[in-house]
């Protein structure tokens, strides 16, 4: 016997839910989506995030290395310079010291004016560099570019390296690097390196030091891409200080090691081109693609109406790719299993409504050729039955087609299943037929039984499943509620005293417009839809809903039982 759960009197009164549409749930078919369902990993970065910014930074990281390895190399070439020009101003400034000194009128050691000249070029003529010697009163007295007593000056300017050119693409380059390079931080402006026709001490702070005594020395700026260096020492006998020796040099040597660091930084900057370039068609290939078949599968799948399309499966990448893939697939599987539960919703719906419309049809027509009183009113109570029960089924249909879009716009809040089921009771006992079976609730003591969910809906799977039991029970029968937990979830079970559930009809009895009538009872009374909408309430609380027979110690089948599992809150 079938357990359909609609009492004759939930058809018109029972209360209607908010409009709104969708079908009920069918059973093991529609549970297939979630018996499936992906165990997604929670991840605190993507996957995908993860090789993006691991590109990026690895780009980035190449670049700003080569950089900051440029200036700190340049510093470095610099000072190490710097320190090798004040080497050799100290062993000059001695062998002037030592080589070139006699006693004029005033006793007063002096540097020898016929020999300063002549030992300055000597002594730099190797070196590439410039030497100016200032006696103690801050004049220029020899320089290395003068000759003899003409004080005539050779003009000495680096050449470009061989090969080069102006306005080459290499120059254009260099030139563009060094304008950004000077912006980076720790990049101090210079100070501009003039030739002065008349120097003196004054114009030089550096020489100014050294006639103090102190070594000094500076880095101007010399032209647009190279740098002046100056060093200036003290020239001192028996630490008496007679003048001051500065040497100057181009920074040709910086100049040339830094192109080649800068050959070196375009090399890497061309690798990291390459690898990002190399990358980025991989990054496009693992996700654009994908991406785009997934697109245009969904886009065919909506377009064509087609079961033949699908959607690709990526579902082995872990990755949002994979997810994606699922999700997609998931959602297109339960759309087709929607689409063919509405068909066979309905079709059932047709089938259910045209059986008491063919009735209907038939007494109706019966009812116009027949003269005698008695066989019109026995046709009239036909037809007034055939109208309660399409009343009744068109009820019933109403509120299942509309329980879905109602589940999934309400707001589930806590829900005290044993003040429900207490409540239920005392409703039962109050309203129980005489000679009816009587409820027994029995609430384990000390078990909290709060569920998350709609009160209404869950007052309604209860009522459908006492109304069922009180169907099928015998007169003076006993109907027992026992609600307890079960670790995280609250059980609920309805026995009932009646002939129990037929063999391999514990699922069938939860499809729509199944029914089968205790003996006795008349028909069209159910619908079929009483249990169906209660698995679909329940299944949308993320609960189960199962049928057994209770049996005894022969075997022998003592009633029906229903067991409702929901999540605990």
């Amino acid at each position: 016997m079938a357990k359909d759960g609609t009492h004759p009197e939930d058809g018109p009164t029972a209360p209607e839910p908010p409009a709104g549409g969708g079908s009920a749930s069918a059973g093991p078919a529609e549970d297939a989506p979630r018996s499936g369902e992906r165990q997604r990993k929670r991840r605190l970065i993507s996957p995908i995030s993860v090789h993006i910014l691991a590109i990026n930074m690895l780009a980035l990281s190449i670049l700003v290395a080569g950089v900051l390895y440029l200036g700190d190399y340049r510093q470095s070439l610099i000072r190490a310079e710097l320190s090798a020009l004040r080497t050799q101003a100290q062993l000059f400034a001695v062998a002037l010291a030592e080589g070139a000194m006699h006693l004029d009128q005033s006793s007063e050691q002096q540097v020898a004016t016929n020999i300063r000249n002549q030992m300055l070029r000597r002594l730099v003529e190797a070196t590439g560099t410039r030497a100016r010697l200032f006696n103690r009163a801050g004049e220029l007295a020899a320089d290395s570019r003068y000759f003899g007593k003409t004080r005539q000056a050779v003009e000495v300017e680096q050449l470009p390296p061989p090969g080069t050119g102006e306005g080459g693409t290499a120059d254009a380059v260099f030139d563009i690097y060094d304008r950004l390079t000077r912006w980076l931080p720790g990049t101090l402006p210079l100070s501009h390196y003039r030739e002065i026709p008349e120097p003196s001490a004054a114009d030089y702070p550096e020489v100014m030091s050294a006639l103090m005594g102190d070594d000094s020395r500076i880095v101007r700026a010399y032209s647009q891409d190279s740098m002046m260096l100056s060093v200036a020492v003290p020239v001192q006998r028996y630490k008496r200080i007679l003048g001051a020796l500065m040497l100057t040099k181009p920074s040709a040597s910086i100049d040339n090691a830094l192109l080649d660091v800068r050959l070196d930084i375009l090399k890497i900057f061309g690798v990291a081109i390459a690898i990002t370039t190399f990358l980025s068609i991989y990054l496009a290939r693992t996700i654009a693609r994908p991406v785009k078949r997934l697109a245009a599968a969904a886009d065919r799948v909506r377009r064509d109406h087609s079961r033949e399309e699908e959607i690709p499966d990526f579902t082995t990448r872990n990755d949002e790719i994979g997810d994606l893939s699922h999700a997609l697939r998931g959602m297109t599987a339960a759309l087709w299993t929607r689409m063919d539960a509405i068909e066979r919703f309905a079709a059932d719906v047709a089938h259910e409504i045209k059986n008491p419309l063919t009735s209907l049809r038939s007494a109706v027509e019966t009812a116009a050729r027949i003269k005698d009183i008695d066989q019109q009113r026995k046709l009239m109570s036909i037809i007034q039955d055939d109208v309660g029960r399409l009343d009744r089924l068109i009820s019933d249909i109403s509120d299942a087609s509309r329980l879905d879009a109602e589940l999934s716009r309400s707001h589930r809040e806590p829900v005290d299943l044993a003040g429900m089921l207490s409540t239920l009771a005392d409703v039962h006992a109050t309203t129980a037929a005489d000679g009816g079976p009587k409820l027994v609730l029995e609430i384990m003591d000390g078990e909290k039984l709060s569920v998350q969910g709609m009160e209404g809906r869950l007052v309604q799977v209860f009522r459908n499943l006492i109304a069922n039991a009180v169907t099928f029970s015998p007169p003076g029968g006993a109907i027992r509620i026992t609600a307890s937990r079960d670790r995280k979830a609250a059980v609920v079970t309805i026995d009932d005293e009646g002939p129990g559930i037929p063999p391999g009809k514990e699922e069938a009895i939860f499809q729509r417009f199944y029914t089968e009538r205790p003996q006795g009872e008349k028909f069209g009374t159910h619908s079929g839809l009483g249990l169906s909408i209660s698995q679909q309430i329940v299944d949308a609380h993320d609960g189960t809903i199962r049928a057994s027979n209770r049996l005894g110690a022969d075997g022998k089948v003592l009633g029906a039982r229903f067991t409702v599992t929901l999540p605990a809150a």
